[in-house]
């Protein structure tokens, strides 16, 4: 086996590194939280113990996937929710991003409904997508798409205004055409930017299909925790808290991890070499 580069050595101290901070934060969140719980004599319907919420935890992880009280059955429903709906809404909202840095005709006529759609409170338009989409998997997506949309249109109109306008009078003393300028300058310029809200997006889309459940659905994780509150199953309710915080944290990840591949010239994406 050859031996390992400088950047590879490096590289691999600073994940060990990253996994032991990890470990050992969780570990001690863990011994302050039984701590607080044995020295107060808190009821377990208010805090549980951690021994309590892993239990709960280890019960919903492995009933069989086909189960209603299983984990796996409601988190795949809510996960597909979630990526279909960032997916749509990164799309969506790069493309209106680019219209409206191109034609600023566009972006007069857009940007008042952007400003006005992202201030209202979407607690209070979800029952409204309940209604039109229904209580399937239909409104969790419109849902998703509407919390992860504003984010990602926000951040990249915002990249494709800031590029250097000395690369864009370059290009075009070339005689480059738009489409030219755009994916050649614009476009690499603005992704540190866009990335910045795909970050921002895949939690929001989470949280959107959350929304949607609570309000009103017939599986997911949400609905999962509407069930368990209303039998006092506090345990079960830290469980799902915990399964979702592993999950967005795997989802901030992965699009972490893509960053890196694509903006592989930004300094700032180092700083998230070992996340």
């Amino acid at each position: 086996m050859p031996d390992l580069t400088l950047r590879q050595r490096k590289r691999l101290r600073g994940m060990a590194t990253a996994f032991a901070s990890l470990a050992a934060s969780i570990i001690l969140g863990f011994v302050l939280w039984e701590a607080l719980v044995v020295w107060y004599e808190i009821p377990s319907y208010v805090l549980p113990s951690p021994g309590a919420v892993m239990a709960a935890l280890a019960d919903g992880l492995g009933q069989s996937p086909t189960s209603r009280a299983s984990f796996w059955y409601h988190l795949a429903d809510t996960l597909t929710a979630t990526l279909w709906g960032f997916a749509i809404g990164s799309v969506l909202g790069l493309v209106l991003a680019a219209a409206m840095a191109e034609f600023s005709v566009i972006e007069r006529l857009l940007f008042p409904y952007v400003a006005a759609i992202q201030s209202l409170p979407k607690v209070a338009i979800a029952p409204l997508y309940v209604i039109w989409f229904g209580y399937q998997i239909h409104s969790k997506i419109a849902m998703a798409v509407t919390l992860a949309l504003f984010p990602v249109l926000l951040n990249a109109l915002q990249g494709f205004l800031s590029v250097d306008r000395d690369r864009l009078e370059l290009m075009a003393s070339l005689d480059a055409s738009r489409w030219q300028m755009f994916w050649l300058v614009k476009l690499p310029s603005a992704a540190p930017l866009i990335f910045a809200g795909l970050n921002l997006g895949i939690v929001y889309a989470l949280l959107g299909a959350l929304v949607a459940e609570f309000i009103g659905a017939q599986r997911g994780m949400g609905v999962m925790v509407l069930q368990l509150q209303s039998v006092n199953d506090t345990a079960g309710v830290f469980a799902i808290l915990i399964v979702l915080a592993v999950v967005g944290y795997v989802l901030i990840t992965a699009v972490r991890m893509i960053q890196r591949r694509v903006v592989f010239w930004s300094g700032g994406s180092a700083r998230n070499d070992y996340v």
